[in-house]
């Protein structure tokens, strides 16, 4: 089985709802910094079977990519229990990508959901 999945408008919403933590590379085959980082992912996938890693490619998939807010790649999101937890343009190095995914983990869901569910009220 592949370290990383591809995603589409058909497997984006399911994958982000039927998994614990899910974290999308957005890239494009044109893009010199999404090919650099395209092995670090992989690597990251590869040592991390409890995280799913998917792979948007923003051109075959533009629909998705304007829906997801997509300004720059790659972007990487990370989401837990279906929340967005992190957005960003550009590509990590290995050592921020482990980093980003040891937070990702140790997040305090009840605590997330605690704060969205502030943000909703007072809103």
């Amino acid at each position: 089985m592949a370290a990383t999945i591809e995603l589409d408008q058909n497997t984006f919403e399911s994958t982000i709802d039927e998994n614990d933590i899910v974290l999308i590379d957005w890239w494009a085959s044109w893009c010199g910094p999404c090919r650099m980082f395209a092995p670090i992912f992989e690597e990251a996938a590869e040592r991390h079977d409890d995280v799913v890693f998917g792979k948007v490619d923003t051109e075959a998939n533009q629909d998705l990519a304007g829906a997801a807010g997509i300004m720059s790649i790659p972007t990487l999101m990370a989401f837990r229990d279906n929340v967005l937890v992190f957005s960003q343009a550009g590509a990590l190095p290995e050592a921020a990508l482990e980093d980003l995914i040891a937070q990702v983990k140790a997040l305090d869901m009840d605590e997330v959901h605690r704060q969205i569910a502030e943000q909703e009220g007072s809103s």
